[in-house]
């Protein structure tokens, strides 16, 4: 174990109750510890509560600054990847833009041999450390670039992973491959060759379409949602030009619920194929309930095969609203049931309203649903909701209430 990060650990673990930006100010009064590193271990271990539970309980583990911390995949979305990792066979796998270490931990956890890689030196040195401390003997440590490392490995991964980062060099996020770091483009060959199969994880502003045809091979791709946030999106591609899939992937996507240590929510899957044959059945008028499909499932751009799997309408080709009259609970998104339609100004609002809070939501209408909000004189709270969106070619509102 790593000195510095034990007397960090431990002073943080006596602290634990204090308030970080409070003790930042009480350097003087402990002159021989770093209270900007014990600062780092408070935030991220009370973050980690909720965002990593397992290294939450894990009392060696030593967390990165902020920054790194937010770019890290959640417990739950790695634990998605090990699980898709572990349904293609498992085995060895390379994860060459490791990072904070967490999507290399629990894919390790199904896996024969793995090997993480990082440019960072003080992140390669803190993930030896906390693999040690979550007493993990199945990962290779490697600091330098990845690809250079790749290039001397004289083997074949049954997968490799790979997360370029999506920020320029004045720190603007970006989303296309060529803009990431390293521009995956120009390295596929040397990614394919020594894999099996390639996982590439790209952000939830990627361009699906534009993705899949740079790529070549892709054979399924996982949309992943997380308590309603889109958070990534994974492409599986085959290992080199003669395991290349034939025909179009298979979209996959999913809403994982909570912070557990299993994946929740159920997995809607399709092609693009199946979602242009698929006829919407559309609306003349707003029945029973309202229903908002997940995020996940807007990113994948299944917009009409949702009306034959639910038996449900569509508001209007471009409102990705969707009503009935029967209450369906297993559906994949948030479930409304309408109250009563209304007409959207003040006057209205506040006659239905009158405590003044309400929540808004606003699907293929005229304005947003902060202006909208702003319009009607109504503050954010509540337990209803005011949902404007156009039925037909007519925008229209209605009073409803979360089920």
């Amino acid at each position: 174990m790593n000195r510095e990060y034990t007397k960090i650990l431990s002073f943080a673990h006596e602290h634990c109750d204090d308030d970080p930006l409070k003790l930042l100010l009480q350097q003087q009064r402990y002159p021989e510890i770093d209270l900007g590193l014990v600062a780092q271990q408070l935030e991220g271990q009370r973050q980690a509560s909720t965002k990593w539970p397992t290294l939450a309980r894990c009392e060696g583990y030593y967390f990165p600054p902020r920054l790194n911390r937010e770019q890290s995949s959640s417990e739950a979305t790695a634990r998605y990847k090990a699980r898709l990792f572990e349904a293609l066979g498992g085995g060895s796998f390379a994860d060459l833009t490791g990072g904070m270490g967490v999507d290399s931990y629990f894919m390790s956890l199904c896996a024969t041999r793995a090997d993480y890689c990082e440019v960072d030196e003080g992140l390669c040195d803190m993930a030896r450390h906390n693999f040690a401390a979550l007493d993990v003997a199945n990962i290779g440590c490697h600091c330098g670039d990845s690809m250079e490392w790749l290039s001397r490995q004289n083997r074949r991964f049954d997968l490799i992973v790979i997360d370029p980062a999506r920020r320029d060099s004045h720190g603007r996020k970006v989303a296309a491959f060529e803009d990431c770091t390293p521009n995956l483009l120009e390295h596929l060959q040397t990614l394919r060759e020594h894999c099996r199969r390639l996982m590439v994880k790209a952000s939830p502003m990627v361009d699906i379409h534009t993705a899949v045809a740079q790529l070549g091979a892709v054979s399924e791709v996982h949309v992943v949602a997380l308590n309603g946030e889109c958070k990534e999106v994974l492409f599986l591609v085959g290992g080199t030009e003669n395991d290349s899939t034939s025909g179009e992937p298979k979209i996959h996507c999913i809403d994982l619920n909570g912070h557990g240590t299993e994946p929740g929510g159920a997995e809607q899957v399709f092609t693009w194929e199946e979602e242009a044959a698929a006829l919407p059945c559309f609306a003349t008028n707003v029945g029973a309930y309202l229903y908002e499909p997940h995020a996940a499932l807007m990113k994948g751009g299944c917009y009409n095969s949702i009306c034959g799997w639910y038996g449900l309408k569509k508001l209007a080709r471009n409102t990705h609203l969707y009503t009935g009259d029967s209450l369906i609970e297993s559906f994949p998104g948030r479930c409304f049931k309408v109250l009563q339609p209304m007409t959207l100004n003040s006057k209205e609002a506040h006659r239905l309203i009158p405590e003044g809070r309400t929540h808004v939501v606003v699907r293929n209408y005229p304005l947003a649903a902060a202006e909208l909000q702003k319009r009607l004189k109504l503050k954010e709270g509540g337990s209803l909701f005011i949902i404007g969106a156009t039925l037909g070619s007519h925008p229209q509102g209605w009073l409803c209430e979360m089920v």
